[in-house]
This record gives structure tokens, C-alpha cells and sequence, in this order.
């Protein structure tokens, strides 16, 4: 049995950022992680994948980015040598090949099972990450055993699919860069398209980062929302990250050859079923950038950006076929392959405390689950930058403060680490 005050588990880009806080504040403490440094982006992203948020953008406690492109937009070989550089500076003991298979509440702390052997802790911060678990519906079991059905955890490149047709399920930021790729290989894409977020890569000259950036939109925090819940499962936006910062929209997208179909709403047999809400779910998209390029716009205006900045262009309204498909029969061949891009959950199988909600959610409180237990890297943690690379620094700072706060409050009372679930 191995001793540490803190537990940091995963050693992501969350993980790390935690890592260099807490040795600031003189916690001791190890870093475990199931694989290797990054191990997420080494292991379960598709080849040609790069992070939609620009280089100047990509910044840790201590280190950000200094390469000549920072308008550029890493490959994933380039994120993981970021990491990898990141993680060599960092004082604490790094486990690798160490995955933790439990965590339970014990008298003193936290007692965590791994695979090479058990761990005792007064605090643990779980950093392993929101996108462990593809979501795939029901339905992807009833399809016929000669459709291809795999995820983006699975897909690597369009060589593995078979010849033929592609249904991508799914139009946030995975599913429009996976319909644009396979379109581009010569394959017949179809785009099922539901809830979804358009943005446009650069506005006014300015990558649309810089905007939400400068305008204090990323930093809006948990507490400053009406409806937390939902910010928390807002999609992710149609963009992609390349050399020429060219947008990837759906009116990019059924320029390019991919026909777009509303939602997926279910299998009959062989026959699948679209929901006929496309237009619908269109029109809302381009509602919603509507009001955020006017509140840029008004931003720009009362911070004396608007004449530095070249006029506004909208981007054209969504165009959606008149006719929209509402069924498409496997039986006929067209399509081989169903992917599905409808998003992720974490994992916490391993976590064994009363820290969910009756929907399995982990409870927290700004990444506060319980005395001594914090998360890190999750979708609108403590701000809506929490699940980016360039988010983690802020949150890192203070939750490592609370814990410090909170570890010299239990010393004082002779060392009593009472916990109490769920938050307090």
C-alpha cells in the first residue's frame, strides 16, 4: 500500500495542468495514468484529425506555444510532443501503464485499486476526461450484419471501410470533418443531421476563437448561467482546423456532393427512418450564430475594435433540399458503412462513491464532487473553456487552492478528513 496526499488520475493535458498546480502549492502527490501521456489523443482519434482551436490558443500552466504558425492548427503527432515536452517538466512521479480499477472512500481519504498495486490518499482529482465512451443509439445493434458499424474511437481512415456508401450519423464537429473526409475519398456520404451548432471559422478577419476569446465568452462560469445543464450538453461546433481556415458547414458539405437528411429517428427492418425536422434544426442553428456575430458586432463596437476590423459578412443561411429524405433502404446497397458521430460520455465505472445523480451523472459543484475529490476537464466545468486544452489552467488554479485550503483546515483539527456525500 503506497501513501501520497493527492492522487491525480489521468495524465492528459487536465491531468498535468493539475499536476503543476498542485506542486505550487507543495502538495505531494503522483499522476497515474492507464496508457501513456496523452493517451486519448495517441490511441482513440483518426489520423488527419487536428484540434480546432488555433496553436496561439494551445497553452498549459508555464508553457504555451512558440512555433512559427500560431494562426496554425496542431496535428495530433504535434499535440502529443506538446504533452509529452509538458509532462517531462513536471516534478511529480508519473505512473504509467497504471490503471486505476476502483476508487473508494475510506476513513482517511481515498483507497484506490490499480493494476499494479493499491494506493491510499487524503485527496484524489479525477482528470481521465469527457470522451472515453462513444454514445451509439440502440438501434446500431438491429442493423443488417453486412453494414460496417463503427464509431470515431474505431475509425482511422477511410481505407478500413468497405467499398461503398456512407451514412455519418450525426453533425457536430466529428461528424461534418468525418462526412467531409470520406466525401473527399470518392465515397457517397449522407449526413444525418439533428441539434446542432454552426460557426463560422474566422469573422472579420479574426479567427472566431479571438472573438469568443477576447469577448469574455470563454471565461463565463457555471454560476453565471440559467440553465447550467443545458449549457453542459451544447454540441460541439462545426469547424475544422486547417491550413487554409476555410469554414465546414452544411452548405460547404452538400456543395461538396454530401446529401444532408434530418435525423436519424429509427430502423424498421432494413429501412431506415430520417426525422423530416431538418429544416427546423437548420433554421435554429443559423438563428443562434445570428445573435452571437450581433453581440460580437455590439462587443466590437463598445471596445473600440469595430473600425480595426474589416465590415461584417454574414455567412449565407443553411440551404436544405426541398424534398428531404425520410428513408433510405439498406437492402438496396447504397450505403455499406453507418458511423457513428453522436457524441461521447466519460467513464467512471471505477468510481465507487455516492457522486452520481439518477441519471449517472457525476454531481459536482464546479469540479468540487466532495471533500478531497475534484474533477478536472469536463464540458463547462467552471467555465465554458473548461473541456480545452486552454481552459485547464484556470480551473487547475483553483481547485488545487481549494484543496490546499482544505487539506490545512482538516490538519488543524487533528487531522480529521471526515466526507460526506454527495457534495457538500
Amino acid at each position: 500500500m503506497k501513501r501520497v496526499t493527492a492522487v491525480v488520475i489521468g495524465a492528459g493535458h487536465a491531468g498535468l495542468a493539475m499536476s503543476h498546480h498542485l506542486a505550487r502549492h507543495g502538495i505531494d502527490h503522483v499522476v497515474l495514468e492507464r496508457g501513456e501521456v496523452a493517451n486519448a489523443w495517441r490511441h482513440e482519434r483518426w489520423e488527419s484529425l487536428r484540434l480546432l482551436t488555433p496553436n496561439w490558443q494551445c497553452r498549459l500552466p508555464g508553457q504555451a506555444y512558440t512555433g512559427p504558425e500560431p494562426e496554425g492548427f496542431m496535428s495530433m503527432p504535434e499535440l502529443i510532443a506538446f504533452l509529452d515536452d509538458y509532462a517531462r517538466g513536471l516534478s511529480a512521479p508519473l505512473h504509467t501503464a497504471t490503471e486505476v480499477l476502483a476508487l473508494h472512500q475510506a476513513e482517511d481519504g481515498y483507497r484506490l485499486v490499480t493494476n499494479r498495486g493499491e494506493w491510499r490518499c487524503r485527496a484524489a482529482i479525477i482528470a481521465t476526461g469527457a470522451c472515453q465512451l462513444p454514445i451509439v443509439p440502440a438501434m446500431a445493434a438491429a442493423l443488417p450484419p453486412w453494414i460496417m458499424s463503427l464509431t470515431p474511437h474505431a475509425y482511422r481512415h477511410p481505407g478500413q471501410l468497405p467499398e461503398g456508401g456512407v451514412l455519418v450519423v450525426g453533425a457536430s464537429a466529428t461528424g461534418v470533418q468525418l462526412a467531409d473526409e470520406l466525401q473527399r475519398s470518392g465515397r457517397p456520404v449522407t449526413l444525418a443531421v439533428g441539434q446542432h451548432l454552426r460557426l463560422p471559422r474566422r469573422y472579420r478577419g479574426r479567427d472566431i476563437q479571438w472573438w469568443l476569446e477576447h469577448a469574455g465568452l470563454l471565461d463565463q462560469r457555471f454560476d453565471e448561467v440559467e440553465d447550467l445543464a443545458r449549457a453542459r450538453r451544447q454540441p460541439s461546433p462545426q469547424l475544422l482546423g486547417n491550413a487554409t481556415s476555410e469554414d465546414l458547414d452544411l452548405n460547404v458539405l452538400s456543395g461538396r456532393g454530401v446529401r444532408l437528411v434530418g435525423r436519424l429517428a429509427g430502423l424498421a427492418g432494413t429501412r431506415l427512418q430520417f426525422s423530416g425536422s431538418l429544416a427546423v434544426h437548420c433554421t435554429a442553428a443559423d438563428l443562434k450564430l445570428s445573435r452571437l456575430l450581433d453581440n460580437l458586432d455590439a462587443w466590437a463596437i463598445a471596445h473600440g475594435w469595430h473600425g480595426a476590423l474589416p465590415a461584417p459578412e454574414r455567412p449565407a443561411p443553411t440551404m436544405v433540399p426541398p424534398r428531404p429524405c425520410l428513408g433510405l433502404d439498406l437492402a438496396a446497397g447504397e450505403v455499406k458503412t453507418v458511423l457513428w458521430a453522436t457524441g461521447f460520455r466519460p467513464d467512471f465505472s471505477w468510481l465507487q462513491v455516492p457522486a452520481f445523480d439518477a441519471r449517472g451523472r457525476l454531481r459536482h459543484e464546479g469540479g468540487v464532487v466532495a471533500p478531497g475529490l475534484y474533477a478536472m476537464g469536463l464540458p463547462f466545468m467552471r467555465r465554458r473553456k473548461s473541456g480545452a486544452i486552454h481552459g485547464a489552467d484556470d480551473d487547475a488554479a483553483e481547485l488545487s487552492a481549494h484543496l490546499a485550503a482544505w487539506l490545512a483546515k482538516a490538519k488543524t483539527h487533528q487531522g480529521s478528513f471526515a466526507l460526506t456525500f454527495p457534495l457538500v
